[in-house]
């Protein structure tokens, strides 16, 4: 399990987190949402031990990261800028790695290079940007960590390689119990592929839940009736947002669905029409019940990235 109490970070007073507390259970996929500058990075690098927090703390089963070797070889980190050896092959960097990680599979890694269509002895620096993260990312899975962070790891990847990619992640955690923690700027990007979500923004996480409950609590009703009628005709519903265009009415509900249509029913509508909601749909109703605008924090970027 990954914990933080009150994580703070910051640079030159920018405070890049701010007391964020958080646990994440093994063997999920965590995704985090959030503009450049809202924290994504500096989280990442504080709970992988790159970063020393400056308030609070951060545990990887229950043992601080930072400078701890021992949990260091449980994880595998694939950031957002990328690092090798100059002038090396993958080939090269496999042997790195396994000099590092005992549980470092050579056989796994042929296999993937072959499935990547990427030659293990060609030098790095000739790949493409796109090459290079697949090349990090193979690297990392072929470490067998309790423990995998990307950040921004679909960055430059053609749509085809991106579903492989999340395809490998979600396999490492089926077969092995692997945790894995997955940034982006896209709620899209990571709507198929996580456990959990999270929306950080200023350095705080502001919104997290389970996907799948985000996904089935919240939903779109649009109903008619004959007569003149008004919102209080809900009255008992958990109504997020509501408009009203003549005798037809729609609105977000938060609850059980079934018991909401059997609500509606028993006031005789002449329309009656349960939709469900995208992802995307679902967080900017919960985050306009919190205060927030969701599409203004995706879309705002600090002076300052880290």
């Amino acid at each position: 399990m990954i914990k933080a109490e009150n994580l703070t970070k910051k640079f030159n007073g920018f405070r890049a987190v701010s007391s964020v507390s958080c646990e994440i259970p093994k063997g999920c996929i965590y995704g985090l949402i959030g503009s450049n500058g809202a924290g994504k990075s500096t989280f990442l690098r504080l709970i992988t031990g790159v970063y020393k927090a400056d308030e609070g703390g951060i545990t990887l089963d229950g043992e601080p990261v930072y400078e701890n070797p021992v949990i260091k070889r449980k994880l595998a980190y694939v950031p957002d800028e990328l690092y090798f050896l100059a002038n090396s092959s993958m080939k090269r960097m496999a042997s790195l790695y396994s000099s590092i990680y005992a549980d470092f599979d050579n056989a796994r890694f042929m296999e993937l290079t072959e499935l990547f269509k990427l030659n293990p002895k060609v030098n790095i620096n000739t790949f493409s940007k796109g090459m290079r993260r697949q090349a990090a990312t193979i690297l990392a899975l072929c470490t067998n960590p309790e423990y995998i962070f990307f950040d921004e790891t679909f960055d430059g990847l053609d749509p085809v390689v991106r579903n492989l990619v999340k395809n490998l992640i979600t396999q490492q955690v089926l077969d092995r119990g692997t945790t894995a923690i997955i940034t982006s700027h896209s709620l899209r990007e990571l709507e198929d592929t996580c456990d959990q979500l999270a929306l950080l923004y200023q350095g705080g996480i502001v919104f997290e839940s389970d996907v799948q409950n985000l996904k089935t609590s919240l939903f779109k009703i649009q109903v008619a009736f004959l007569d003149a009628y008004d919102q209080e005709r809900f009255e008992g519903l958990d109504i997020l947002n509501f408009s009203k265009k003549g005798s037809v009415s729609n609105f977000i509900v938060r609850g059980d669905r079934e018991r909401t249509k059997e609500f509606l029913e028993t006031k005789s509508p002449v329309l009656l029409d349960i939709l469900p909601l995208s992802l995307e749909e679902v967080f900017i109703y919960e985050m306009q019940a919190l205060g927030y605008a969701f599409e203004n924090i995706l879309e705002e970027d600090k002076d300052v990235q880290l």
